[in-house]
């Protein structure tokens, strides 16, 4: 059995240089390496039967050689977390309004800094605002944050008020000046004005006065009992006081002229108190 080993092996020199190159390998005992290469070179041919056993000392050495491990680079830093952008909602209340109507505005972000709105400025990053836009408006918002920013708009319809309906005036000029100014009447044989009288003459003042290129004349009128000559004197003094009153309300002598008609010009033919009552006026037209 021993001569089959030798023999695998080859000759004594043979095996003296596979133990060698089987030392050579191993790098931690150089020197005692060293010793056993050495000593196998006196061995006597004698005994070459321990040869074998050198052999496997060595290939025992050699497999137990191990070249140390690397050592691992450093683990990097794990990456910082990421910081969430803002959010943000919008909202425009009611959406559609008139001219004048005021809109409540309504927002909230979150993970922002700093919120402004175009047209308003710098606003909380969350609240409740009420606008009133004269026009059909966009309101634009952007919050901005350490995670970037963030933008959101709501728009509002504003419609334009109706139109007024300024109405057309039919009425002539003429017309006009009747259904403003009206007559003043007076008692039983006498030229002062009457209370009642006094209110009416104020309106037609007023009127007079904001239409300042009309000119007036201020007629004087009786009833018929009594003389045409008394009656004629009446009316004057009748048409006269009430043209005094009119200036007095500030409008100007000069745009009134008087006439007294006495009792020629009747308003009323009837015989009674109602229809002399009728009859004793100051009545108005305009001059033509």
């Amino acid at each position: 059995m021993r001569g089959a080993s030798l023999a695998r092996l080859g000759s004594p020199r043979k095996q003296e240089v596979h133990a060698s190159r089987a030392v050579e390998k191993c790098t931690e005992s150089p020197e005692r390496e060293s010793k056993l290469l050495e000593g196998s070179f006196k061995l006597d041919k004698r005994k070459l039967v321990l040869v074998p056993v050198f052999l496997l000392f060595g290939l025992a050495a050699v497999s137990g050689c191990k070249k140390p491990k690397p050592i691992p680079p450093p683990q990097a830093a794990p990456p910082p977390a990421a910081v969430p952008a803002p959010t943000v909602r919008l909202t425009a209340t009611p959406a559609v309004v008139s001219a004048g109507d005021q809109v409540q505005l309504s927002w909230r972000t979150t993970d922002a800094t700093s919120v402004s709105i175009d047209g308003i400025g710098d606003v909380p990053t969350s609240g409740v605002k009420s606008v009133t836009p004269t026009q059909s408006t966009t309101f634009h918002l952007v919050a901005r944050g350490e995670g970037g920013s963030a933008e959101a708009t709501a728009s509002v319809t504003v419609n334009a008020p109706p139109a007024v309906q300024v109405p057309t005036n039919t009425m002539s000029a003429e017309e006009e000046f009747r259904a403003n100014v009206q007559d003043i009447f007076f008692d039983y044989d006498t030229d002062a004005i009457r209370t009642d009288a006094q209110a009416t003459l104020s309106k037609d003042a007023s009127y007079l006065v904001s239409h300042a290129n009309l000119k007036v004349v201020i007629g004087g009128y009786c009833d018929e009992r009594g003389s045409d000559e008394y009656n004629l004197a009446l009316g004057q003094r009748r048409a006269d006081s009430t043209k005094s009153a009119l200036v007095q309300a500030g409008v100007a002598a000069d745009r009134m002229r008087v006439i007294s008609y006495g009792k020629e010009k009747p308003f009323c033919t009837q015989s009674d108190e109602s229809c002399w009552q009728q009859n004793r006026r100051a009545a108005f037209t305009m001059d033509r």
